[in-house]
């Protein structure tokens, strides 16, 4: 008889949001799989848990899995935990999860905290309706394709990201998205927790005197009629170009973006820039 892996969400900062059943279950599986085992024995200890770790992230390798498995079908049980808030969500776990289904291994979810869900329910922006979009690519391309495929979406937008990388994201943004509203959300449930609600544009002023710091959850407005719908000029489409070429995009690749933005055609805005 197949074990069972249970998915169990930890606190996003706060040690004591953490649940019952979440502790119950951490002490009684045979073994628990993390992204940081590093960062899950310092919650285990603080509970008094001991259990054996395996470390199980986007870098593993397949006979990790495998290994996993095997010891799921051999009636163990297991539970799968990240660094912070719901596993398998933007998470390697999820390819866990999907290899059990497929195997029809039992897989029961331990809800926990959530830092997009908590960030939706304290950003001061409407989220009834809301598009979960992780982390933007590191990948240049594929983050201009990303923020590009989502610019007319009407949902708010909610997506997670690095200190190091958020004056760019910004930057970024205003790009794809022109000036809205975004509330940004950091530290969540820490001692320096903020919640800045304000626009893009303005974003961007307040983070070149202060420095970004904490984990930060971004929830933009979406789409609506001042932002679906603005009249670009050609000098808006050249001046988008420029500023895609100064980080490195090719020419050609900066007017194919700057044209998909804009709706000015690619040869125009080339030529413009010749």
């Amino acid at each position: 008889m197949s074990g069972k892996l249970y998915v169990v969400g930890t606190p996003i900062g706060n040690l004591e949001d953490i649940t019952y059943r979440a502790v119950r279950i951490l002490s009684e599986v045979d073994f628990i799989c993390a992204e940081d085992t590093r960062v899950t024995v310092k919650l285990l200890n603080h509970f008094e848990i001991k259990k054996p770790l395996l470390s199980y992230h986007e870098h593993s390798a397949s006979h990790v899995s495998e290994n996993i498995i095997e010891r799921l079908q051999s009636g163990e049980s297991c539970a799968v935990v990240t660094d912070a808030g719901m596993p398998c969500i933007s998470d390697p776990g999820e390819d866990l999860v999907r290899m059990c289904r497929d195997l029809d291994i039992p897989v029961e979810a331990v809800p926990g905290p959530t830092a997009m869900a908590t960030a939706a329910a304290v950003c001061g922006i409407p989220a009834s309706r809301f598009a979960f979009e992780g982390f933007l690519s590191v990948t240049k391309k594929q983050r201009f394709a990303h923020l590009k495929s989502v610019a007319s979406d009407t949902h708010t937008l909610i997506f997670y990201e690095a200190p190091h990388k958020l004056r760019t994201t910004l930057e970024d943004m205003l790009k794809y998205f022109g000036d809205r509203r975004i509330s940004i959300c950091r530290e969540l449930t820490k001692i320096h927790e903020e919640v800045m609600r304000t626009t893009l544009s303005e974003a961007i002023s307040y983070y070149e005197t202060n420095a970004p710091r904490g984990e930060y959850v971004l929830v933009v407005e979406g789409a609506g009629e001042d932002n679906s719908n603005k009249d670009y000029t050609l000098e808006d489409a050249v001046k988008l170009a420029k500023e895609l070429t100064e980080k490195g995009i090719k020419l050609t690749d900066a007017c194919k973006e700057a044209a998909a933005v804009t709706g000015i055609r690619k040869n125009d805005i080339y030529s413009a820039l010749m």
